[in-house]
């Protein structure tokens, strides 16, 4: 089942969208404001994203930029605006398409099967990043084809990095995204899981120590330089 974020400020606009999306088997997730949404892209897994552009602290092609610099999701931005330059403007911002307000439920259902289609790929939950790769739904992990053997914590840590390259996550947050919401545990478990992972790329001959870094102070990241 595909996961759809819906995002707009408007309740009335949020119900309709899922009550015609979820009978035809979508999972829909609603938020009332950009921010809240950009909080929920950065620890859960949507498939795509129907975002408002005119919405009150954070409008969605602000909304669309941010979230386009760390999770590559495809985005159909939803507006009552119709000038050309609006519309170019949310391109550019990332947006993957653009529909109208008030629009033909047959045709955004269209719009939304073109675009996951085209980023089909991503969607049978494989990983790649120089010689790795991570099949998610095989629950593996191969660099140049031969399997690194990790623990459920250890996975969904090199998920979560290799989903969200150049991002820094603190401790707390991999609290919340690996372990789950409400379990205390205490940092230095973190620190010997990613000493762990990190140890077991070197192993198997993955230069671990260019892109699994360490932020002093703050957590860690997966950086693509080097």
């Amino acid at each position: 089942m595909k996961t759809i974020l819906l995002v707009d400020d408007e309740t009335r606009m949020l119900d309709l969208l899922a009550l015609y999306l979820m009978p035809l088997g979508y999972y829909c997730v609603k938020k009332s404001s950009a921010i809240d949404a950009i909080l929920y892209v950065e620890s859960h897994s949507v498939d795509l994203i129907l975002l408002d552009v005119m919405m009150p602290e954070m409008d969605g092609w602000t909304a669309c930029k941010e979230i386009k610099k760390f999770r590559d999701i495809p985005i159909i931005m939803l507006t009552a605006r119709s000038e050309k330059p609006d519309i170019v403007k949310g391109l550019k911002m990332g947006a993957d398409d653009y529909i109208l307000k008030p629009f033909d439920e047959e045709e955004l259902l269209a719009r939304i099967e073109a675009v996951l289609r085209r980023t089909q790929s991503s969607e049978d939950g494989i990983l790649s990043f120089k010689g790795l790769v991570l099949k998610q739904n095989a629950y593996e992990l191969l660099f140049e084809n031969k399997e690194i053997l990790l623990t459920p914590k250890e996975f969904a840590m090199m998920g979560l990095f290799l989903r969200n390259r150049n991002k820094v996550f603190s401790r707390d947050h991999f609290i919340a995204s690996v372990w789950g919401d409400g379990v205390t545990i205490e940092d230095r478990t973190i620190d010997s899981h990613v000493r762990n992972l990190r140890e077991k790329l070197r192993k198997a001959g993955f230069p671990a120590d260019d892109h699994l870094q360490t932020v002093w102070g703050v957590g860690y990241k997966w950086t693509e330089k080097k």
